[in-house]
């Protein structure tokens, strides 16, 4: 109840804690260049995908077993889920044209001996050659 020319006050609310959300979208966004480096970002993109799933099923809530996360966290959760996913789905698609690379050049049939193998693996991965460093 409040007195004629009084408002009522509402205690200050707590701020949203945002961490898990941050740094899955950190995490996923970082494991795309990452993965240039042998693919460190696969892992990195792993645990943001982690820590997004973990950051929309906290963000629920209480009461709620089903339905939509509640809070600003939300959508920065969801960007980090969606960025891990891009980056985990061009990390395996990279994985597996590579393997698919070094599958042709292991053929024996096509390459018999070692000499026309190696050839082939110096021409398909001109990153992957021997340096004759003094």
């Amino acid at each position: 109840m409040t007195m004629p020319g009084y408002r009522t006050q509402t205690p200050p609310s707590t701020p949203e804690r945002q961490g898990l959300a941050t740094a899955s979208l950190v995490l996923g966004l970082a494991g795309l260049p990452a993965l240039l480096l042998c693919g460190i970002g696969l892992p990195a993109a792993l645990v943001g995908l982690a820590l997004g799933v973990v950051a929309l099923w906290r963000g629920r809530p209480r009461g709620a077993a089903r339905g939509r996360p509640a809070g600003g966290a939300r959508g920065t959760a969801v960007a980090g889920v969606v960025c891990s996913l891009v980056t985990l789905a061009i990390g395996t698609v990279a994985i597996f044209w590579l393997l698919s690379k070094a599958v042709e050049c292991a053929d024996s049939h096509r390459f018999p001996d070692e000499f026309t193998r190696r050839e082939c693996i110096d021409r398909t991965f001109p990153f992957a050659r021997e340096s004759h460093a003094p």
